[in-house]
Formats: structure tokens, C-alpha cells, sequence
């Protein structure tokens, strides 16, 4: 059937998207040409075209130089802003625990005399902000330390993932830090200069299960 409503290029991306989706076409198969999927979608190659490029840019089709056009993924990924904003805080300590535990034991193979200096800056910087300095300002200094062990991993997915974490994180740290305080602040901060320690002795064992522990007990005051 025609698609009549506006943008057509949206409207045959999705139809082409929902055909990938009901297994019409598998994984790795290759798609019709423009003049066979253009009659079928009632729109114009060209239309076709930019459907096409709409979901090689999401990941779910790859156009090949000479060969044609190959289903990449079965479903389209959902924008990773949208998932943050729907995650709840408890599902975003989780994943913070499996990636920075991982970069802590990375960190701990990987860092350079530059990255520990940096880290010992930002875990001086974190002792200074205090809970008299107030909780934005402790929350940002705590960010900026655990961003210096993922830093020092080396590893630029882990970094980006991190770094896609920092706004949901920051406002949900926030408001909980209001409502329940840091029992014991020398305490914590020593977790984390434990942390620390272990990723300057290279010891990545003891600075992946420290990363992990201390992430655990957050999850578990939030509980």
C-alpha cells in the first residue's frame, strides 16, 4: 500500500525497519534492489535511497560498494540519551559497576606516571570538596576522579559509556546525598584512595574488586 503520510522517507524506513523486524529478511541477507522495494513501498527510488541511508546511519543496513544493500542488526537500537532518562538510578549504578570495575582493572595494567598524577589530583581535589563545599560540588569531584580511572583504561568505549552515565548520575547523586548522607566520609574516601593504591601497584585483582565493592554498597543504600 502507498504510504501517504509525510516524511516518506520516514514512513518507508519504518515499513522497511518492521519487515527486517517480522524476519522477512535474516541477518546478513541482502535487501531487494531500489526498483523492486520502490513499487512495493509506493514511493520513488529516491525515497527508497534515503530510507536506506536512514537505517544504515541506525546501524540496521549497510550498502556495499557494488554488491548492495545488507541487513547489519535485526532491530533498530533505541537513542541512549532516551534509555538514560528512562533508567531508574539502581539500573545505572549496575552498569557503572560492571563498566568501571573493568577499567579499574585496565587502569591498573595501563596507567602512565601522567594518568596516576592525575589521579591523585582528583582524589585530593574530592577530599577538599567535602560535604562543607556542598553536594553538587562533592558529587562533580567524585565524578571526576572515577573519570580518571576510566581514563586510564585506555579503552574509548568505556570512556564514552561512562561519560553518557554523568547527567543521569549527577542529579540522582545529588538528590540522594540529600536525603541520606555519607555515614562515614573519612571512611569512603579511603575506599577510594584504596582504589587508588591498588592501581599504582598495578595490582588489577585488588583494583577491579575495590571499584566493585565500593559501587556495590552505593547500590545497596539506594536499595
Amino acid at each position: 500500500m502507498p504510504l501517504l503520510r509525510a516524511p516518506l522517507a520516514d514512513q518507508a524506513a519504518d515499513a522497511l525497519l518492521e519487515r527486517i523486524r517480522s524476519g522477512e529478511w535474516t541477518l546478513g541477507e541482502k535487501l531487494p534492489g531500489e526498483t523492486t522495494l520502490a513499487p512495493q513501498l509506493g514511493v520513488g527510488r529516491s525515497t527508497v535511497r534515503e530510507a536506506i541511508r536512514q537505517l544504515a546511519g541506525r546501524g540496521v543496513l549497510q550498502s556495499r560498494q557494488g554488491a548492495g544493500v545488507f541487513v547489519t542488526a535485526l532491530d533498530a537500537p533505541e537513542e541512549w540519551d532516551a534509555v538514560l532518562r528512562r533508567a531508574d538510578i539502581l539500573s545505572v549504578i549496575e552498569a557503572r559497576i560492571a563498566i568501571e570495575s573493568e577499567a579499574a582493572a585496565l587502569a591498573a595494567a595501563r596507567r602512565t606516571p601522567a594518568e596516576l598524577r592525575a589521579l591523585r589530583r582528583t582524589l585530593d581535589a574530592r577530599g577538599a570538596a567535602g560535604a562543607d563545599a556542598g553536594l553538587e560540588a562533592h558529587v562533580d569531584a567524585d565524578t571526576a576522579f572515577h573519570r580518571a580511572v576510566v581514563a586510564a583504561a585506555h579503552n574509548d568505549i568505556l570512556a564514552e559509556l561512562f561519560d553518557g552515565f554523568v547527567p543521569r548520575l549527577r542529579q540522582a547523586m545529588v538528590e540522594m546525598l540529600r536525603l541520606r548522607p555519607v555515614a562515614d566520609e573519612a571512611g569512603d574516601h579511603d575506599a577510594h584512595r584504596a582504589l587508588l593504591d591498588a592501581i599504582a601497584d598495578h595490582d588489577a585483582v585488588a583494583a577491579a574488586r575495590l571499584s566493585r565493592d565500593h559501587l556495590a554498597s552505593l547500590k545497596e543504600r539506594l536499595s
